[in-house]
């Protein structure tokens, strides 16, 4: 049987941002996710289990204009930089082979929202309304279906009985009356909370708990290294072509349909046994 792997897409980022740093980089986010979610796929042994699919929950960003209550500015929504990137991202990973987008959509309450540390600033009067920033307040936004998507797929996968493993990529209690009823079903129900401490309720209702990207930490080290090493590239290529400026770095990454991290250890094991990622062969 196969290995289902689902993720919560606004958990995910928020947890590799808070890894890796803040990124409007799609295309390595994408990466970064397809590699860690083939790494559940390792079993004792050096064992291989057999990818069914990896499904990405997560909303299209609003497409409106909006008037700022503090610079009274039209914002356009849809042109911000976490927009195009959200964009960008279920870009990238609709060309993903054995990736699934789910989609939900973003309830708009039409509120403003101050950041929580201006609150208690503003409601213990230590700074006053005209203290505040553009950037002190936001626009008021939450995902709608996305929980639903999830508790449908595992029951879905469950009673059809398509794998009998699933992985989810999640950090809260949310999900446990669909881990609850996959379990009673067989299912070997695996959480991935990306290294985030997890309730009590979570640990009773799981049958195993296993994080694949770098700890929080290593995650950053790492992103700073190869930011580093990438500038440096950069600069010793200009020197040699006698450039003022430094060469544009771009990123390794795959086309369409090639594979992603082939020379990866994870991804190499994942090709040789035939598992599924080059087309053609799922």
């Amino acid at each position: 049987m196969a290995t289902a792997i689902m993720v919560d897409g606004g958990f995910f980022l928020r947890r590799y941002r808070f890894l890796k740093g803040h990124t409007y980089d799609a295309r390595q986010v994408a990466k970064d996710l397809f590699t860690w979610s083939l790494k559940h796929l390792e079993g004792k042994n050096n064992e291989l289990r057999e990818l069914y699919r990896i499904f990405y929950y997560d909303c299209p960003p609003l497409q409106k204009k909006i008037f700022h209550p503090l610079t009274k500015e039209l914002v356009d929504l849809g042109k911000s930089e976490e927009a195009q990137f959200r964009l960008n991202l279920h870009s990238e990973l609709r060309k993903l082979r054995k990736v699934a987008l789910r989609q939900g959509r973003l309830g708009d309450y039409g509120n403003w929202i101050v950041e929580p540390f201006k609150l208690k600033k503003l409601v213990s009067g230590t700074i006053t309304a005209a203290d505040l920033k553009p950037e002190d307040v936001s626009y008021e936004v939450r995902q709608k279906g996305v929980d639903m998507r999830i508790g449908l797929d595992i029951s879905s996968l469950t009673y059809k009985k398509q794998v009998d493993q699933i992985v989810l990529i999640a950090g809260d209690a949310d999900f446990v009356p669909a881990a609850k009823m996959a379990r009673r079903e067989g299912i070997d129900f695996i959480l991935d909370p990306m290294w985030k401490e997890i309730s009590d309720e979570l640990h009773e209702h799981i049958d195993g708990l296993k994080s694949t990207c770098p700890r929080p930490g290593v995650a950053r080290r790492n992103a700073e290294a190869a930011e580093a090493a990438a500038h440096a590239h950069a600069h010793a290529h200009a020197h040699e072509e006698g450039s003022h400026g430094p060469a544009p770095v771009i990123p390794p990454y795959p086309r369409a349909n090639e594979p992603i991290a082939r020379g990866r250890a994870p991804m190499r094991r994942f090709l040789d046994r035939r598992v599924a990622i080059e087309e053609g062969n799922g």
